[in-house]
């Protein structure tokens, strides 16, 4: 069913959205020497001119130690200039302008985060590959503080929202899920005392900010794989951050490290990812080549592929007012997660597959999505920016035709399993 709640305004903390729809924190990597470029610049333009309400800066590292790309954002003074010449284009387009800060935790290496990294535990990292330290207290307090200082930055710079990312696998979501979490101190074991450096950092941003910016925070609804947290836990994770003062919650689910695949859907890029990796990183090559697919198999996309655990969140906290987010790809998807109960919608591959996607949903009430999820641009954001096949001017002959294959197989499977 069509309704125009869709493109009615919505106040959410200090700041009023011309209608319900905000453009996801896709990691865009489009920020080469952790600074905003041209690129990022024109991208998020162009979604805001092509009527969304709010664009989302993605995955800004509160501090050097969270770095986890080389070409990702580092919040820091010396590039706020450049971001507020970022939102004040974004505003003059008519839309808000979000970033999402947080620390990526074990998932880095010493060359681009400047240490060994940190995680709520040691280890090692398969993916770098590096071994974790264990964070002391000085570094808890040191990241922190980072968030604090980030929203402040983030203030400065024009910003009208910040997105704390509790998430997905990274540093608070490791602290939070007992899969990464072995800790013995009084940051380990019970669900309080692991959501205990989760209170330090958001406290801090909400300290920052309060009042002065909406304050989100993006949380799984379940890790997604046997031993990581579950949906009961994380719904008393959601309770204490809305106790803490976050505004709105987006409510997402996966882990970047274990089941990457549970966050975006579809086949995991291998054949992309080989082709952009530069030749410096072999061994990277070779791994994705001979067990990308085994650490990370297919889960097959879906319209609202989160939405069966997100009502779990609707159910126990009634009255709050969460984000939906993952699979929202034409009018009536984006209509139904308002029908139940969500006032506020996120999307990712749909606005980067075509800037004008809002625009043209309140156009047409059957619009759709072009993006078939072929995920050639999560393959490609891993060296290069992500864009959509259809965009991009340095795909070759044999990725496109990989992405016909991927596309053809995506097709078969969804109209198998009735999702189609």
């Amino acid at each position: 069913m069509v309704t125009n709640e869709l493109f009615t305004p919505y106040k959410i903390g200090p700041v009023e959205l011309k209608n319900r729809t905000i453009r996801s924190a896709a990691f865009e990597a489009m920020c080469p020497g952790q600074r905003p470029s041209q690129e990022l610049f024109d991208y998020h333009t162009a979604v805001a001119r092509g009527g969304i309400a709010m664009t989302t800066v993605a995955y800004a590292a509160v501090c050097r130690s969270g770095l986890s790309f080389e070409n990702q954002l580092w919040m820091r003074e010396e590039i706020v200039p450049e971001l507020k010449t970022l939102t004040d284009a974004i505003h003059k387009e008519g839309a808000k302008a979000s970033i999402q800060l947080g620390h990526c935790g074990n998932m880095s290496h010493r060359s681009i985060c400047g240490c060994m990294p940190y995680g709520a535990s040691r280890g090692f990292n398969l993916y770098s590959p590096t071994f974790v330290q264990k964070m002391n207290m000085e570094q808890i307090n040191e990241v922190a503080d980072a968030y604090g200082h980030a929203v402040e930055l983030a203030i400065e710079a024009g910003f009208d929202a910040v997105e704390i990312h509790a998430g997905h696998g990274y540093l608070i979501s490791q602290f939070l899920s007992p899969y990464t979490n072995h800790r013995r101190d009084e940051f380990g074991g019970s669900l309080e005392n692991r959501m205990r450096f989760m209170n330090m950092c958001v406290s801090k941003a909400v300290d920052a900010g309060k009042g002065k910016i909406a304050i989100f925070a993006k949380l799984n609804t379940r890790d997604g794989f046997k031993g990581g947290q579950e949906t009961d836990e994380l719904i008393e994770v959601a309770k204490e951050l809305r106790r803490l003062g976050v505004d709105s919650i987006v409510l997402s689910g996966g882990f970047v490290s274990r089941h990457p695949q549970y966050v975006m859907r579809g086949q995991f890029p291998v054949k992309t990812i080989v082709h952009y990796f530069p030749w410096s990183k072999w061994w990277l090559k070779l791994g994705v080549t001979l067990a990308g697919k085994l650490v990370a198999p297919t889960v097959p996309f879906k319209k609202l592929f989160f939405m069966e655990d997100a009502l779990k969140f609707r159910e126990a906290m009634p009255d709050y007012p969460f984000v939906y987010v993952g699979g929202v790809t034409d009018r009536k998807s984006a209509d139904e997660a308002l029908e139940k109960g969500f006032p506020m919608i996120q999307m990712g591959r749909a606005v980067l597959e075509d800037t004008d996607f809002v625009n043209k949903m309140a156009a047409d009430e059957n619009h759709c999505s072009g993006c078939s999820h072929s995920n050639f641009c999560i393959g490609r954001m891993y060296s290069k920016s992500m864009q959509c096949h259809k965009h991009c001017e340095d795909i070759t002959p044999a990725l496109r035709k990989e992405v016909k294959r991927v596309e053809a197989q995506n097709d078969k499977l969804e109209r198998k399993l009735g999702y189609k």
